[in-house]
């Protein structure tokens, strides 16, 4: 059950939209918007039959995807501003949460450890935001192209395409991190103009060095863009368990990408994209014949890529945040309670003669193996993949969980036992987002071991 009564906020947002949309005075609502109540109930019933054809994200016994359900605040927040319908492109189409949205980005600004000075919005998705990354990059570097690790999400070398900008895949070192030795290999030819830098990779949680591929990178004067999509929270853990030189090197990076619909409670899709040198916004720079008139402040489409967007994101982020700030303490022990789970699960795996851990977790992500008999890769690829549909398939007790697949090289480099008679395994996969996980933990390792 929720903590946050989230019936009692819903009836409060209701009830003050009718209270300010009273202010204006009333009309009569047009007849080609009636509904008819009976046609309304049967259409609602068979969408909520429809929904039930999803899995349970809301649950811990779902440790697949990077997927949970919004914070109630975000819900409040969210429709409070749908009702109204604001749109963040110009202040004429959401005065109101334009100013939430330029709030928020200078939360995340600090959090991020860049200055005053710098130059942000909210995004319909990380990738839209890691491609207006690009973008900027590509303006300042035209004939550079871009590096990322071979481990990084999909999403740069698609973008890369996109702008019809040369993509280069820096190889991996045994952890699954960016190599700095190929990173400075490459650097040295003068084809790259930016390094993109991932402080938690989507397939296994690695941090990558942000710190050691920033000193790298100056020295052949490359930007370096950190896509913090999934990982970027994580710096309000900094200098905790984690150590905290990776987080600290953002503020010097030149910019920053963050999902606050992954780690940050808010529905889909509010994504974020940061730049420290405020500048950049020349290459935004655009007119429009019916827009930005009603005031002389910068309008946030003059600098996005995006036209619409959603008002309703900025009001969603901004009173989650009011609840939860970007703290140690506030929204910090809610990526806290899910690292102490990946952790503590690590340790269990470890003692045990079923399972074994493919590698160490970093932030919340678990990567884990069972021990057949052979012990093969393809044995192993196998057994994760039964296990994972028998789990999601299973009538009763069902539990959710997901796979990577790990290269022969890969696993050669963690796991030299593991016969190779494969060019590669799948490995079981948990992301223990939700914090309800520290305390499923053990139900969910149970139920793991009873499918083997």
């Amino acid at each position: 059950m929720c903590a946050v009564d989230l019936q009692h906020w819903l009836n409060e947002a209701l009830a003050n939209h009718e209270k300010w949309t009273a202010e204006y005075g009333s009309f009569t609502p047009h007849s080609s918007l009636q509904a008819d109540p009976a046609l309304f109930g049967s259409a609602l019933a068979e969408l909520q039959d429809r929904l039930r054809d999803n899995y349970p994200f809301f649950h811990p016994r779902y440790a697949g995807q990077m997927l949970k359900p919004p914070h109630p605040a975000a819900v409040v927040g969210y429709l409070s501003a749908m009702l109204i319908n604001p749109n963040n492109h110009a202040l004429d189409g959401g005065p109101a949460t334009a100013a939430m949205e330029r709030e928020v980005v200078s939360d995340l600004a600090t959090m991020f450890g860049y200055g005053e000075q710098h130059l942000g919005h909210l995004t319909s998705s990380g990738t839209i935001a890691n491609l207006e990354a690009l973008f900027v990059a590509r303006s300042l570097h035209p004939t550079r192209g871009v590096a990322y690790s071979s481990e990084a999400h999909y999403t740069h070398s698609r973008m890369c395409g996109v702008l019809g900008i040369e993509g280069f895949p820096v190889a991996v070192d045994g952890l699954g991190r960016m190599d700095l030795d190929a990173l400075e290999e490459l650097l040295k030819t003068g084809k790259v103009g930016t390094v993109v830098v991932t402080p938690g990779t989507t397939a296994l949680g690695a941090i990558e060095p942000v710190n050691l591929v920033l000193d790298v990178a100056r020295r052949y004067d490359a930007r370096v863009h950190v896509d913090g999509a999934y990982g970027g929270f994580f710096t309000l853990l900094a200098g905790t368990d984690l150590a905290p030189e990776p987080w600290e090197a953002i503020g010097s990076c030149d910019s920053v990408v963050v999902d606050p619909h992954k780690h940050g409670l808010q529905p889909y899709g509010c994504g974020a994209v940061l730049f420290r040198d405020p500048s950049v916004g020349r290459f935004y720079l655009h007119d429009s014949p019916y827009t930005y008139f009603t005031s002389d402040e910068m309008h946030l489409g003059e600098i996005s890529l995006e036209c619409s967007r959603a008002g309703a994101a900025a009001a969603g982020l901004w009173l989650t945040l009011r609840l939860l700030p970007l703290t140690r303490d506030g929204l910090g022990e809610v990526l806290a309670a899910g690292r102490r789970a990946a952790v503590r699960w690590a340790s269990i795996i470890r003692e045990s003669e079923a399972l074994e851990l493919y590698q160490e977790p970093e932030l919340d992500i678990v990567t884990y193996f069972p021990r057949t008999d052979p012990l093969t890769l393809s044995a192993v690829d196998a057994a994760s993949h039964r296990v994972m549909q028998t789990g999601m398939n299973a009538p009763v007790d069902p539990i959710f969980l997901s796979v990577a697949r790990a290269s022969k090289g890969a696993f050669a480099a963690r796991h030299p036992e593991v016969g190779a008679d494969a060019d590669g395994a799948r490995v079981l996969r948990s992301v223990l987002m939700k914090p309800e996980s520290e305390d499923y933990l053990d139900t969910l390792h149970a139920r793991v071991l009873s499918l083997l």
